[in-house]
């Protein structure tokens, strides 16, 4: 079996959670409302962040259709069809986690979704939630991007984006901002990257913030002129 952690750009469990506790801090001078959950006699935790997500409804001949992210005609014409689930109510509440993966030695983003009402989504109902822009390669092969599996955490049932190809498409990335930035914060990169792919999007308000506060760090690292 290869050595991940070896290869990763996130360089370990230890950098993990240092780079989430530098999340959490621009979260919270945000008000994002992510908050770190530690399991109890141990040193591990998670990221986590509830949130309600407007869904949209449309009842037809055909059956009904949910759709998030903006109106009907942006939904690619694959996502259409008998196979999508409708979800009652209006709004639908969703959960995420950012949970360190030791096999992978990266980040895993885990969900799950409920109505109002509390009903779980089913897999079928999560993939018409799915950002739109997506939807033609989930529909493809669906289960290498979103799966069903156990919490590792928690022992429950999640759904999650599958992580066997984020050292792939995370390195250029990585290498791109190092090279215009200098500077980056890892989880912050690649939740922007998975998170709109399940309706949960990072506000571009997080990159100025971190590079106001990296800018004042710099300031203060130098060194008085004498006097």
């Amino acid at each position: 079996m290869p050595n991940y952690e070896m290869n990763s750009c996130l360089q370990g469990e230890e950098n993990f959670r240092r780079l989430c506790l530098a999340f959490l801090k621009l979260s919270d001078g945000l008000r994002d409302g992510w908050t770190w959950e530690s399991l109890q006699g141990s040193n591990e935790g998670y990221l986590k962040k509830n949130i309600l997500r407007p869904v949209s409804l449309s009842s037809g001949d055909a059956g009904e259709e949910i759709y998030v992210h903006g109106p009907k005609e942006d939904l690619d014409e694959e996502c259409d069809g008998d196979a999508v689930a409708a979800v009652s109510g209006q709004v639908i509440q969703s959960e995420y986690h950012v949970v360190y993966s030791c096999s992978y030695a990266n980040p895993v983003l885990y969900f799950r979704a409920f109505t109002l009402e509390g009903k779980s989504l089913s897999l079928e109902q999560v993939w018409t939630c799915v950002h739109p822009h997506f939807c033609s390669r989930l529909r493809q092969s669906p289960l290498t991007t979103i799966t069903q599996q156990e919490h590792p955490l928690l022992g429950q049932p999640f759904f999650m984006l599958h992580p066997c190809r984020t050292e792939e498409f995370m390195r250029p990335v990585v290498q791109l901002e190092k090279e215009q930035r200098g500077d980056m914060n890892y989880i912050l990169t690649w939740l922007s990257v998975v998170g709109p792919v399940v309706g949960l999007d990072v506000s571009l308000r997080y990159s100025t913030l971190q590079r106001h506060l990296s800018e004042a760090e710099e300031a203060l690292e130098e060194p008085f002129p004498p006097s």
